[in-house]
């Protein structure tokens, strides 16, 4: 079994090695973001792709999922409730609601611009928690394909990267000091590292405050995904109407027989954001040596380069082009949106 996701996993691993060495010569160039394009470089190379379906396949599908999720488990050890309670009762509240509203504002927009329904919700839940590992955790929750994330991956890619030039320059228009550059950053950019390219730019103490939001927000991964996963087990067992009946599908071991196949209930909250939830704990409440946490860091960027750099091999971008004007137009405006609610976030708290 390991002889055949091991070319795929070594290739991906061999991505993320290359983009730190990226990340180390421009410092403005996040790991992770490197890690992504880079991937879809290499899916665009016609003589690799042949090979990148074949024998690299498995791999390259393992890291994008577990080894993605395993990064997400270790995300949350850095974060602690008490980094939580510092931003005091009312910033929780803002953050909580910003989230939400943002969630219904994306989903919105992209339907309007005529987006699938799931892929409005996988876009919504990237550009209103955390990027690509909010993608990723929707799409489990709503029993999407991981082929169907390629768009707004994508798009949570390209404008959470371009906030790292655009955010800083509207700063400076706008007279925001260090703090409330922070604050904006946190709640309005998508990935963590790229909250951290962007911030950076504004100093440490910007950069402080902007991690503590973004990850506060990132904490409503778990309460977001539990939603979703519920509403796809209520739509799995809604009563079948197809032959005039309220009898329900028939449920077997666990799986719900609808329209005479089977399919699989999701869990209501995934094993992977229950882990995050127990990082978050671990890190509130047992103390660690602060070595521990260092390793930790480097650790997750490590797998969440790897899983993106799969990612960004899977991706097709000239499909992308072709198919994707409705769902960039859609990204821009709602990229809009979402600076729009986190600079209201700002000046509310």
């Amino acid at each position: 079994m390991s002889e055949r996701w091991l070319p795929g996993l070594a290739l991906a691993a061999a991505g993320a090695a290359a983009a730190y060495g990226i990340h180390l010569l421009v410092p403005a160039v996040p790991w992770l973001t490197a890690a992504l394009v880079l991937g879809a470089i290499v899916g665009c190379l016609p003589p690799a792709r042949s090979a990148l379906d074949g024998a690299f396949r498995a791999g390259l599908a393992l890291s994008s999922r577990r080894i993605l999720r395993l990064g997400i488990v270790l995300l949350g050890l850095d974060l602690s409730l008490r980094d939580i309670a510092s931003l005091g009762w009312l910033s929780i509240v803002a953050i909580v609601v910003l989230v939400v509203v943002s969630f219904g504002v994306t989903w919105l927009i992209a339907r309007l611009f005529r987006l699938e329904r799931e892929e409005s919700v996988l876009l919504a839940a990237g550009f209103s928690i955390c990027g690509v590992s909010a993608v990723a955790a929707m799409a489990g929750a709503r029993g999407v394909d991981e082929r169907e994330t390629a768009r707004p991956i994508a798009l949570v890619t390209l404008y959470g990267t371009l906030a790292i030039v655009v955010l800083p320059v509207l700063s400076s228009l706008l007279g925001l000091d260090a703090a409330q550059f922070g604050r904006w950053v946190g709640a309005s950019v998508h990935d963590v590292g790229q909250v951290v390219a962007t911030a950076q730019t504004g100093g440490a103490a910007a950069l402080a405050v902007a991690l503590v939001v973004k990850l506060t927000r990132v904490l409503m991964l778990a309460p977001m995904v539990a939603v979703a996963s519920f509403d796809t087990r209520r739509r799995i067992a809604r009563p079948s109407t197809s032959s005039g009946t309220d009898m329900a599908p028939e449920l077997v071991e666990g799986r719900e027989l609808v329209e005479g196949r089977a399919t699989k209930l999701p869990p209501i909250v995934p094993l992977f954001i229950v882990g995050f939830v127990v990082a978050v704990l671990i890190r509130s409440f047992v103390p660690l040596p602060s070595g521990v946490y260092a390793v930790t860091d480097v650790v997750h960027d490590a797998l969440l380069a790897t899983a993106l750099f799969a990612i960004g091999a899977s991706l097709r971008l000239e499909k992308l082009v072709r198919s994707g004007i409705r769902s960039i137009l859609a990204g821009l405006v709602a990229w809009g949106a979402i600076l729009g609610l986190g600079l209201a976030f700002v000046y509310v708290t």
